[in-house]
């Protein structure tokens, strides 16, 4: 059965901080790629149909649950069904694990005696592979190639195979509990030690709930911040400290669309808005583990800095198709990697940079090296800083002198310089990084700049506006005040957010980019929107803006990349981590004064 009547925001996340699950409102689990995030999925209906792969636990005969909510502060997903017969729960969460991943499912009688249903529907390598069934010591065991997967309940219930799926029915009344686990293992590995999932989940919700009473933000949305702050959390590959972009792949952003990535990697421009989000909001210890895994990443001839890397530093991410998969109503292609890996993008300079040293300014510990990996990127940038490139927005329709990208090497040179001038003992070109400071200001300023407009342009002899440039005052290019910052502002309101919502840009207008279809708004932007508006002192407005913006969460405060303000739905992989970036950094700037701590 295609799912074409399902929505992006249908979905919730579950995970264990090495991989993550998504849970539709029908009680399916729908997408999981074990063991991490960019493992090939063993469920992936998400992109396809049932027939790819999904386990779907809910009463017999019910629809969408009746409500559904997480806990507070925890990665425990709640979702309950009223029924003529009776009220049930079903809990969802992956337990931090020790060698193996868990998904343990959990289901309560709340009222009355309701039938409830499974089906287990396993297909590995993204829904391609039908796995070899059996049972063993009171399981059932699933293997094809490299990868095991071992069911059981507590207490057991009966299950039969049918249509290459393993089906359950069971009755709860009032106050009783049936848990699943499901557990993958390496096919060649003896079967892991097992979890007490009642036990777990009680550890699971005290080990989220501490978490969360770390957070220092007590101003208004302290809910929603905190929500983010947890979904960054589960972003997190823990063995590295990497952060994926999204747990997802290929989720459109236009639907039925070819805009189709795979975001399962940690892309070096989050890198400064998640150091400042993270020791703002008092979660120094999670900001050091992704300036280390920075500093690994970014390791070699600064000449092959990539823009993004996998969990652990990959630099080989081939992107291919899935032809298999007909991708999520329809939208194909299905692609995992991702090609734009290989792009020339300068504005990560920039942000390396001014995250090692927003890192620095916090007190987080030196690294032996980390000065020596600035002053290696510093003197590349100086000597390709003038070229063209393919931007922030990896455009697959050539290189250009984009704006963006010369601010943010200004940003590199002018961190650089200050790092000097704070630390007269650090080794480097002082002179000749402010030198370079000025030449790309001052080209900017006369190549970027459209006087008859008043604003700042997306490239170089375009009359383009880029949502980027809102980012202009808020890395110090220019002050706020200054008239050609209003004026680009305003401009990029009023073209690209004209019902309140940002684009990155007017695809029409612009012919970077050479994929057909118009993109939905991109959430982050709409954030810096809400920055630019407080920077040049309309803060009722950015408040406004912000409002409308976390009103665009789903139920369980969940936003994707994008929101489609005509149809309500969003759009793109989910949930995704510079969105929830923006949320967080943006209430920590409106609401400053509310902050306790």
């Amino acid at each position: 059965m295609q799912r074409s009547q399902r929505t992006i925001e249908d979905y919730a996340l579950i995970g264990d901080q090495q991989t993550a699950a998504l849970v539709s409102r029908t009680g399916s689990v729908d997408w999981l790629c074990l063991p991490r995030f960019d493992s090939a999925a063993c469920f992936a209906a998400l992109l396809g149909s049932e027939d790819h792969g999904h386990w779907h636990i809910a009463p017999r005969h019910s629809g969408p649950c009746t409500r559904r909510a997480y806990r507070a502060d925890t990665l425990v997903l709640d979702s309950e069904w009223d029924t003529p017969d009776g009220s049930v729960r079903l809990t969802d969460f992956m337990p931090q694990r020790d060698h193996a991943p868990d998904l343990v499912r959990i289901v309560e009688g709340l009222r009355g005696k309701v039938t409830v249903r499974g089906t287990l529907r396993l297909r590995f390598d993204y829904g391609s592979i039908v796995p070899w069934m059996r049972r063993a010591d009171g399981h059932r065991v699933a293997i094809a190639g490299p990868d095991s997967v071992w069911l059981r309940s507590h207490p057991p219930v009966h299950t039969w195979g049918k249509d290459f799926a393993t089906h359950s029915e069971f009755t709860v009344e009032e106050g009783e509990k049936v848990a699943f686990v499901l557990t993958w293992h390496p096919s060649h590995k003896p079967r892991p030690t097992l979890v007490d999932p009642f036990e777990a989940l009680e550890s699971s919700v005290a080990a989220w709930r501490d978490w969360a009473a770390e957070c220092r933000y007590r101003g208004p949305h302290r809910d929603a911040v905190v929500r983010s702050l947890i979904t960054l959390k589960a972003l997190t590959y823990a063995p590295t400290g990497g952060i994926v972009a999204a747990p997802t792949t290929s989720l459109p952003e236009v639907m039925g669309g070819v805009r189709n990535w795979d975001y399962r990697y940690s892309w070096l421009r989050d890198s400064t808005l998640t150091l400042e989000a993270l020791l703002t909001a008092g979660y120094h210890e999670e900001a050091e583990a992704w300036r280390d895994w920075l500093l690994r990443a970014v390791a070699g001839d600064p000449a092959d800095l990539q823009i993004m890397y996998g969990l652990s530093g990959e630099r080989r991410l081939p992107e291919y198709e899935l032809p298999w998969l007909p991708g999520f109503q329809g939208s194909a292609p299905v692609r995992v990697g991702n090609g734009a890996v290989r792009q020339l993008q300068l504005d990560v300079y920039g942000e390396v940079i001014d995250s090692l040293t927003v890192a620095r300014r916090a007190g987080l510990p030196i690294r032996p090296h980390m000065w020596r990996v600035q002053c290696a990127l510093m003197e590349f940038l100086r000597t390709v800083w003038r070229e063209p490139d393919e931007g922030l927005w990896e455009v697959r329709g050539g290189r250009r002198h984009f704006v963006h990208s010369k601010v943010m090497a200004w940003v590199a040179a002018d961190r650089a310089v200050l790092a000097l001038e704070e630390n007269p003992g650090l080794a480097g070109d002082l002179e000749g990084w402010r030198a370079m400071r000025d030449a790309v200001h001052q080209e900017v300023c006369e190549r970027g700049y459209d006087p008859g407009q008043n604003t700042f342009t997306q490239f170089y002899g375009s009359r383009a506006l880029d949502a980027s440039l809102l980012l202009i005052p808020q890395v110090g290019f220019l002050p706020p005040d200054d008239p050609r910052v209003i004026g680009t502002v305003e401009a990029v309101r009023a073209r690209l957010a004209p019902d309140g919502f940002m684009r990155r840009y007017d695809t029409e207008a612009t012919d970077v980019d050479p994929l057909p279809g118009r993109e939905g708004t991109f959430l982050v932007c709409s954030f810096w929107l809400a920055d630019a508006l407080r920077l040049i002192g309309r803060g009722d407005e950015a408040r406004e803006l912000f409002e409308r913006l976390v009103g665009v969460s789903n139920d369980v405060g969940l936003l994707a990349e994008e929101y489609d303000p005509a149809t309500g739905r969003q759009l793109g992989n989910f949930p995704q981590a510079f969105s929830h970036l923006g949320l967080v950094a943006t209430a920590l700037a409106l609401f400053e004064e509310d902050q306790a701590g």
